[in-house]
């Protein structure tokens, strides 16, 4: 199996991209799959670079024992492209950006609506939860846990694993 390296995209990279990297990571280790599949999450605007994840994000997750460490930071087009085989974005205007960046058209085929992989919740977006209270946070985690379940049997269903 060849490496495959995963980016979640958010707006600010502090809630739903740096959650959905994590859970993703869960996933990957309880599959053993570290060797072979990495994560790494970004946002479309540098305005919380190098902060945390948001702590109402953290401490839900936590509640699911998901420990979320992560420094923020803004999506590359320069390298992110060229680095990641898949390029999840969380909502319509986070995907509208990433293939705004792609100019060329060169890397559509591995821009991806996360919504696009739910099985369990007919949504067309992640929504973002900054402005809602704990359960719009636990409800993004909810829709993270199955997108990011079916995003895995995605990938190992298309090499072999």
């Amino acid at each position: 199996m060849t490496n495959k390296k995963i980016l979640f995209v958010c707006m600010g990279n502090i809630c739903r991209s740096p959650a959905a990297e994590t859970i993703m990571s869960s996933l990957i280790k309880k599959n053993n799959l570290e060797r072979f599949i990495s994560v790494d999450s970004a946002g479309t605007i540098d305005y919380h670079t190098g902060e945390s994840a948001d702590s109402r994000m953290i401490e839900r997750a936590d509640l699911r024992n998901y420990d979320i460490v992560h420094k923020a930071r803004t999506f590359n087009p320069g390298s992110d492209f060229e680095n990641f085989d898949y390029i999840i974005t969380m909502d319509d205007d986070n995907y509208a950006d990433i293939l705004a960046w792609d100019r060329k058209k060169k890397y559509r085929n591995k821009i991806y609506k996360m919504a696009g992989f739910s099985s369990k919740y007919d949504i067309d977006e992640v929504p973002d939860p900054y402005y809602k209270g704990a359960e719009g946070f636990d409800y993004v985690l909810d829709v993270l846990e199955d997108a990011c379940a079916e995003l895995l049997n995605k990938i190992k269903n298309e090499t072999g694993r």
